[in-house]
């Protein structure tokens, strides 16, 4: 981390003072990367850019614009001002694939199809590692915290995200983790009345969900892949029922996202 300091290296801004402002803006990508700058690091004061890029006041205020609409960057006016980094996140990432699932008249069903097609072989190959011990230990703080909060529908459904999650993420695969978060941010925000569904669930539905991933961890824990992929599949599609109804044929709309 940065700590809001200015950074003092630039990979190599291209094309000089006549550099276009989209050149501009992929240098800038690129020096956020390779410095390791986090959310709320400064990349600097627009004096400081115009020295290290050596480029046009017009052209780097355009190429922060860019930064700015994707979400990369903020600036902030007056003396204690700068270039504020931020950090993609999933919303981010959900936002602008919503946009494209919509243009392309996605049903929501579609999105959660995906999850169902990844989460089952995220569990395969969790119990497939040689850490599965470990990782159904890990899981079983989750269905753990399920069961303490079985009576609060909301902490209860959080934890239950959470499992869901945490088999993605224990896969080890980054790639399908961002997937995934990308995915269940789509699907969360399009389903407007799933928080009221959940504070309307039955207890014993909760349960049921519960029993589900305490099995799921037997799975892992045994090492067994084929069962857990097996098993994921079957609650997948429980889910998907519960979660989607009769929304599943709804497009993916961007106004969730903004």
């Amino acid at each position: 981390m940065a700590n809001r300091s200015t950074v003092d290296a630039v990979p190599g801004a291209e094309g000089g003072k006549s550099g276009k402002p989209k050149q501009i803006a992929q240098a800038m990508r690129e020096l956020i990367i390779a410095t390791g700058l986090d959310e709320g690091d400064l990349l600097g004061t627009e004096a400081d850019l115009l020295e290290k890029f050596g480029v046009s006041r017009p052209s780097l205020r355009e190429a922060l614009r860019i930064l700015e609409a994707d979400g990369l960057i903020s600036v902030v006016r007056g003396a204690l001002g700068g270039v504020i980094v931020h950090r993609p996140d999933q919303r981010m990432t959900a936002r602008a694939a919503a946009l494209v699932l919509q243009s392309r008249s996605v049903p929501l069903a579609d999105v959660f199809d995906a999850s169902v097609v990844i989460e089952p072989a995220a569990a395969r190959m969790v119990a497939s590692s040689r850490s599965h011990r470990r990782a159904a230990a890990q899981l079983r703080e989750s269905v753990i915290q399920q069961k303490r909060t079985v009576n609060d529908a909301l902490a209860c459904t959080n934890a239950i995200i959470k499992f869901h999650s945490d088999i993605v993420a224990l896969s080890g695969n980054q790639t399908l983790q961002l997937i995934c978060e990308m995915l269940n941010e789509v699907i969360v925000r399009a389903v407007a009345d799933v928080q009221q569904r959940t504070r309307e669930q039955p207890v014993a539905a909760r349960r049921r969900i519960t029993r589900d991933h305490e099995a799921l961890c037997d799975l892992i824990e045994a090492g067994d892949g084929e069962g857990a992929q097996a098993h994921w599949n079957a609650h997948m599609a429980g889910l998907r029922r519960a979660l989607l109804g009769e929304r599943g044929s709804s497009v993916v709309d961007l106004n969730h996202h903004l």
